[in-house]
């Protein structure tokens, strides 16, 4: 979570190694790997167009050298002497510099370096892919390149959203747009499995194996968690959440808003793949929340719920929905939920354990966790309409 006042940076997991210096990484766009128990996500049917691959390391600790040089390569035309940089300071895995010659920053490349063992939560190829099926359906900056331990994208001019924006009609009708959007991509071809167990047993396996001993008295005991996950995936998995192509991170400065244009995009993919729908939109009313300053008061109330389920499910079928249609997926949205609360606060915790970056990643996860268990009794209640 790192951003530019208009190209934030998230959450960011995982190391992509190759070899030294290579000329093009071609990533086919229609190619299917199997990630771990099958839950890899096959990126679609389109074939993107060859990614430069870099042999270049780029120092967290000392970012401009190492961005300087990646300029080299796909600026040759600007002069070294001429080339302005800005550091962003708001993410809280990634670190991410702007560099540019006009003070417009009309042609700017951002880079981006990943954080200290994100590898641990993110498959960074799989990312690579994302990115590009993305770009292919306008719904993401050009990629222009990746280099060891991270990657060089267009910046997408705009306003980074905060919790106070996120709630203005105006601009959540927006949101709801792009997201139903990008929930219909491959929409009708056959979908994997979705990601969200096999990711969250991933991370619960690391929490329990690596972390257990040192874990905070405020932290529920590894019994409790694991007890919780195997409630989480019983109760979910009846709720027939439809499995579509999810961004599965989208907090506020993962949201641009561009008024010239009147419209949204979001970025940073490093989590998006297939995954439930009522996930990918509970996730995202948890970050009303916000995330340095977290207030759970912030969540939307059931009246803005419904109305932006509306504007979403209207986008997404292209027709009036029935009250009914709304109120099944406002059940379905407030139970997954839960499970957003439940994989973050792992996440934090792994964060907690190796990140370099300046965030208090125990109390993030014990915010996330006591909100899980606040919210359970009421929302586990829920039934779906008649």
């Amino acid at each position: 979570m790192a951003a530019p006042p208009s190209a934030p940076v998230p959450r960011s997991p995982f190391y992509l190694r190759r070899p030294a210096p290579g000329p093009q990484c071609s990533w086919g766009m229609e190619e299917r790997a199997a990630a771990g128990a099958g839950c890899r996500e096959p990126p679609g049917p389109l074939r993107a167009a060859a990614v430069p691959c870099f042999g270049i390391f780029v120092h967290q600790d000392d970012i401009l050298p190492g961005a300087l040089r990646l300029i080299q390569e796909l600026r040759p035309h600007w002069k070294p002497e001429q080339v302005q940089t800005k550091r962003f300071t708001d993410g809280i895995t990634n670190k991410l510099v702007a560099c540019y010659v006009e003070e417009d920053m009309r042609d700017c490349v951002l880079v981006r370096v990943y954080g200290e063992r994100t590898e641990l939560l993110v498959d960074r190829e799989n990312e690579v892919r994302n990115f590009q099926l993305l770009r292919a359906h306008g719904c993401a900056p050009k990629l222009y390149c990746t280099f060891q331990n991270g990657l060089c994208y267009e910046y997408m001019r705009g306003m980074a959203l905060g919790p106070e924006h996120i709630r203005e009609p105006r601009l959540f009708r927006l949101i709801a747009l792009e997201m139903a959007k990008i929930h219909t991509i491959h929409a009708n071809g056959s979908l994997p499995k979705p990601t969200l167990w096999h990711k969250m047993h991933s991370y619960f396996t690391l929490v329990k194996n690596e972390i257990s001993p040192s874990l905070s008295t405020d932290v529920p005991k590894i019994e409790v968690l694991e007890r919780e996950l195997a409630w989480l995936k019983e109760h979910l998995s009846q709720l027939d959440s439809p499995v579509v192509f999810c961004h599965n991170d989208l907090l506020c400065k993962n949201i641009i808003y561009d008024s010239t244009k009147g419209h949204v995009r979001f970025i940073d993919y490093e989590y998006a793949g297939y995954n439930y729908q009522a996930f990918d939109i509970g996730n995202h009313f948890n970050e009303f929340a916000g995330v340095n300053e977290v207030n759970y008061c912030r969540y939307p109330v059931r009246e803005t719920q419904l109305q932006w389920l509306r504007y979403y499910l209207q986008a997404q079928k292209g027709m009036a929905v029935t009250s009914r249609e709304v109120e099944r997926l406002y059940v379905q949205v407030n139970k997954f939920a839960l499970a957003s609360h439940f994989f973050w606060a792992l996440w934090a915790l792994i964060q907690n354990q190796f990140s370099t970056i300046d965030f208090d990643f125990l109390r993030y996860a014990v915010i996330r966790f006591n909100q899980y268990f606040k919210v359970k009794p009421q929302v586990s209640a829920l039934e779906m309409p008649k």
